[in-house]
């Protein structure tokens, strides 16, 4: 068995493999093999049974905790095997704190060691109190808006709108003692970026990835940063197509807004503030990418989001205001829902990716029809088969002959520019029935 999450192996033993042991205390346990090489094979432990009195003193003396040592005879010779369970206390290796990711040891320090040692008290970094802060300091218009959308979500009662503000911040439980949480700073102050670096949201539209052409800066409390950045988008950073139904004007927007709302709160609501770095949406002509510095739940991928899972917000005291005020679910639905709005509106699903210390939401537009396929420089029989692929899936050169009514020679010229030099379409198919499609 290769080495995983819960198995290392080790030819021999050094003191420093205690580090290990600590790595999988801290974790989810998991064992530890003396006199394996790395593909598993016994190749023998010396002094095994010295060993065998030693291990578990040094174990105990240096970690603090009890740890499960077994010795094993083979014909290929001797191993042992140290048994670390999960604790639920941090455990540290002469003060440093080592923790088991997939198959690699590391040492937790800075941002990540808060993390840990908060997470074996049962806390998180949004419910950790904030000296120096008082109700009074915090903005009371925001209070308002927090009433009158809660109780209109029908997830505050209306006795609400009567509450004080520090009943209010109680029954959210976004106070500790004498003192309010971070949540409370960061949801109601003013200025929470005195308090919380690189707590606001950066946009951009971009010509291209090197040309930026305008942007802004959204600042207050996280309440207002979503409202302020939604504003911004659908009035300066994104198009929006005017039609009438008999004497109404109709505004059909490029990308789904409520798709869109959906994204803005998840990123403000999960997003891992220790990293000190703003939200940042880049708005180009095509599409909108949406980054939140923060990680996926431990061992979750970006298909666990896609499938129906539990919700595990990385921030629960700001999650929980997001969700009285209806911005989020508390059902792990919000990528389901963001997929449905853009299907419903006739765009490609979003695509979502971990990259750059941070989770990606990407919107794209629909980019086949007619007004920017022109713009690609398209010629319009061009354009008439991309529209005929997009309806029927795929085209043959025949029938690119037959829809444009040209010769064989042409269709073959023009299907390779497709191809080749706009790249819409990819070749498909064997060489008596090839046909074109979509990548």
């Amino acid at each position: 068995m290769p080495e995983q999450q819960n198995i290392e192996y080790k030819s021999s033993w050094h003191d420093d493999y205690l580090k290990w042991v600590c790595g999988f205390a801290n974790a989810q346990g998991g064992t530890l093999y003396i006199g394996k090489d790395d593909n598993g094979d016994v190749v023998g432990v010396k002094d095994s049974k010295k060993l065998m009195e030693d291990l578990p003193n040094k174990i105990t003396t240096i970690l603090g905790i009890v740890a499960e040592v077994n010795l094993h005879s083979t014909e290929q010779g001797d191993y042992i095997e140290i048994v670390a369970s999960p604790q639920p206390n941090p455990v540290n290796y002469k003060g440093e704190y080592h923790y088991r990711s997939g198959s690699t040891k590391q040492e937790l320090k800075g941002a990540a060691l808060d993390k840990f040692l908060l997470g074996k008290q049962g806390k998180h970094w949004d419910s950790v109190p904030v000296p120096n802060v008082t109700v009074a300091d915090l903005k009371p218009e925001t209070f308002d808006f927090f009433r009158k959308r809660g109780v209109k979500s029908k997830r505050l009662d209306e006795d609400a709108l009567t509450d004080s503000n520090e009943l209010l911040l109680d029954n959210l439980q976004l106070t500790e003692n004498d003192y309010l949480k971070r949540a409370a700073v960061l949801l109601f102050h003013p200025k929470p970026e005195k308090f919380v670096t690189g707590a606001f949201i950066k946009i951009g539209y971009f010509e291209s990835d090197s040309d930026l052409i305008f942007q802004d800066e959204v600042h207050g409390n996280l309440f207002e940063q979503v409202e302020k950045t939604m504003e911004l988008l659908f009035t300066k950073y994104i198009k929006a197509i005017i039609s009438y139904e008999e004497k109404f004007r109709v505004e059909t927007y490029e990308y789904p807004y409520e798709a869109v709302r959906e994204a803005i709160h998840n990123a403000v609501a999960h997003k891992d503030y220790t990293g000190g770095t703003p939200i940042q949406i880049s708005v180009y002509k095509d599409k909108i990418m949406i980054w939140n510095y923060g990680q996926l739940p431990e061992n979750w991928t970006i298909d666990t989001l896609q499938e129906k899972h539990s919700s595990i917000p990385h921030n629960p005291d700001i999650s929980n205001a997001f969700f009285r005020i209806g911005y989020i679910e508390a059902w792990g639905r919000g990528i389901r829902k963001m997929n449905e709005q853009c299907a419903k509106a006739g765009l490609p699903q979003p695509l979502y990716y971990y990259a750059s210390s941070g989770f990606w939401v990407v919107f794209r537009k629909d980019v086949i029809n007619e007004e920017s396929l022109k713009e690609l420089g398209l010629n319009e029989r061009q354009i008439k088969a991309v529209l005929y692929v997009k309806e029927k899936g795929k085209i043959t050169n025949s029938e690119y002959q037959e829809i444009n009514s040209i010769s064989n020679r042409t269709a073959t010229y023009e299907l390779k520019e497709l191809v080749e030099e706009f790249d819409i379409f990819k070749i498909s198919g064997a060489s008596v029935g090839t046909y074109y499609e979509f990548p």
